[in-house]
């Protein structure tokens, strides 16, 4: 990512909205974020009946914000993502670094006990999905993976011979390495050939390659077209890209894999609101359970501190891995 201290060239865009997207993929932040920070951009110029936000200040981002909570309902976490847009128009966009910008009060996200299966559960949704839906669901739960971190693996980052997983460009922009799961090789090796039919057939067609990085787009234009840069996950069918227009492979859409998810957990009876992101709270859990280090278990998560890495075990200290009751003792008596 780039240097957001150093200062930013001028904007090319006329309008705010585009502007702000110019921004926005000029400092590589991603698809999604850009998606959610027009949206509360556009949200905060209709609140205002269609004043100019460099028209407006302090005030009237609170009121907008105010509004957000007491007749939206919105989350903590989502206030503070409807606040981070904000900041980020003023600062990178209208370029304006006012006193009132760090005084608006962030809201405090409460934090929770994540959400986690035991094996019981996990083998009985996976046996509920069918083809790459469980394969990939069996990588997230054996690896830890993130589900954006999952969908944007490449073939060169699956190591068969050191029996490795690269994920590139992780959360905070870091790369980290994690296991191959052994009962996973024949599968994802399964999935390379279906991958690699649909990539001649692309390359047969003059489709143009799968997206790229920025910088490394730029350096080798037909990068995209190797194998090597293909998608371990590719959509069946071409689309457009968001940003570029241009028809090519997407990886597979992550709103698929999480409907196909929760339909076997319904299925599979599991009370629990699990998500795709719970087989990585379950892949640490089940880590710490089994002996292994919490420094270990933080590098494979790629997590910056290790107290994010600490809620595990907070969940391990709930029910039968922590203080007995008494009132099983007594029974014992």
């Amino acid at each position: 990512m780039k240097n957001l201290t150093a200062p930013l060239p001028p904007l090319r865009s006329g309008k705010l909205l585009d502007q702000l997207r110019e921004r926005i993929r000029y400092l590589h932040y991603s698809l999604r974020t850009e998606e959610a920070y027009v949206y509360w951009v556009r949200g905060f110029i209709r609140f205002h009946r269609l004043r100019h936000p460099a028209e407006m200040g302090a005030r009237e981002v609170e009121q907008y914000l105010g509004w957000l909570v007491s007749e939206r309902k919105v989350s903590a976490s989502t206030h503070r993502q409807a606040l981070s847009a904000l900041l980020f128009l003023y600062e990178k966009v209208l370029g304006k670094n006012l006193p009132w910008l760090a005084e608006i009060g962030r809201p405090r996200v409460q934090k929770r006990l994540p959400v986690v299966l035991v094996p019981d559960e996990v083998a009985r949704i996976l046996a509920l999905l069918e083809g790459e839906h469980r394969l990939f669901a069996q990588l997230l739960y054996g690896t830890g993976l993130r589900i954006s971190e999952g969908l944007r693996l490449r073939v060169k980052d699956v190591d068969f011979a050191h029996n490795s997983i690269i994920v590139r460009e992780g959360k905070g922009g870091k790369d980290r390495v994690v296991m191959l799961p052994q009962s996973l090789i024949l599968g994802l090796r399964t999935q390379l050939v279906r991958a690699r039919a649909l990539w001649a057939a692309d390359v047969a067609n003059g489709v143009p390659g799968v997206e790229l990085p920025d910088a490394l787009a730029r350096k080798y234009p037909r990068a995209g077209e190797a194998w090597s840069w293909f998608w371990v996950f590719p959509q069946a069918d071409l689309s457009k890209d968001p940003r570029s227009g241009v028809i090519r492979r997407h990886h597979l859409y992550d709103q698929t894999f999480q409907r196909a998810f929760k339909q076997a957990v319904r299925r599979a009876g599991v009370a629990k609101l699990a998500t795709p992101h719970t087989l990585r709270h379950s892949f640490a859990t089940s880590l710490l359970q089994s002996g292994y280090d919490i420094r270990t278990v933080q590098d494979l998560l790629g997590h910056s501190d290790v107290k994010t890495t600490m809620i595990y075990t907070h969940v391990l200290n709930v029910g039968g891995m922590g203080v007995r009751s008494p009132m099983d003792a007594l029974v014992a008596h």
